[in-house]
């Protein structure tokens, strides 16, 4: 069996212990070969443990760990951070815990291939919008991206929800960012704000959503952006809704995106 392990380091970004989970595929413990590494983020008001004991198929990560070959990191963020550096409160600096402490971490204590050649990253909902955030500003570190049912614009306005939990999200975003605008140009706190920076590099990214999502339009807008820049990606839409259900059934399709995308690199 492949094995989890959960484990607790000291983030200097933060400034306080955080929490992970690792798998490791069944033949990690006999070989002696570095592994790439997949980050698998969770989503608003989730935790580390989220993609373990919410799918809807047992053993799904160990399972996909020992098919590919990889070692799967799923970490924890605060609960409506989105991922963000905030530029206003020193406790939100989750993007720089992920690409600087995380990263760090996992290279210096496992056998990873520690290059962007031997990593990707992806997640659900508010973690596919911080893994293409990450990737995105980061492309030194990733070779790939995915996105599944992810918030690609921030913007609560083309979200289709009750106008109060609009209404809501804005205000959460206020006290992170501050007063941001939400029109083209895209603020660079959005997915869809950082289209220049993905031109400009060869992350491979893959976005999927459902069509009964009501992150639907966000997707597709995302989509027809990336195609106006020429920028390369994998979009797909099927049946679903934002639920566990349907990332149960997507996440493997990005492990065989991220297999199909090393095999070019080695």
């Amino acid at each position: 069996m492949a094995q989890v392990d959960t484990v607790s380091h000291y983030s200097q970004s933060l400034k306080k212990e955080m929490r992970y989970a690792i798998t490791f595929p069944e033949s990690y413990k006999e070989s002696e070969k570095n592994y790439p590494v997949v980050y698998l983020l969770h989503g608003a008001g989730g935790n580390f443990s989220n993609w373990h004991t919410s799918v809807k198929q047992s053993g799904l990560l160990p399972d996909l760990a020992n098919q590919h070959e990889m070692l799967i990191v799923t970490p924890e963020v605060g609960p409506f951070s989105y991922y963000y550096d905030s530029p206003l409160m020193d406790t939100v600096r989750y993007s720089s815990y992920i690409a600087i402490d995380l990263i760090k971490e996992i290279d210096e204590n496992y056998r990873t291939i520690a290059s962007r050649e031997g990593r990707a990253i992806t997640g659900l909902s508010m973690g596919g919008h911080g893994a293409i955030m990450l990737s995105a500003e980061n492309p030194d570190l990733f070779y790939a991206a995915g996105s599944m049912s992810g918030v690609m614009n921030i913007d609560t306005s083309i979200w289709d929800i009750a106008e109060e939990r609009k209404m809501l999200g804005k205000r959460q975003q206020k006290d992170l960012l501050g007063e941001i605008y939400y029109d083209a140009p895209f603020s660079p706190y959005t997915a869809v704000g950082l289209i220049g920076k993905m031109k400009q590099n060869d992350v491979r990214m893959i976005i999927d959503c459902g069509t009964k999502d009501f992150l639907l339009k966000t997707n597709r807008q995302m989509h027809q952006l990336l195609l106006a820049a020429g920028v390369p990606h994998d979009y797909i839409e099927r049946p679903g809704a934002h639920n566990w259900e349907y990332w149960t059934e997507a996440i493997p399709y990005h492990f065989l995106f991220f297999k199909q995308q090393l095999k070019k690199h080695h």
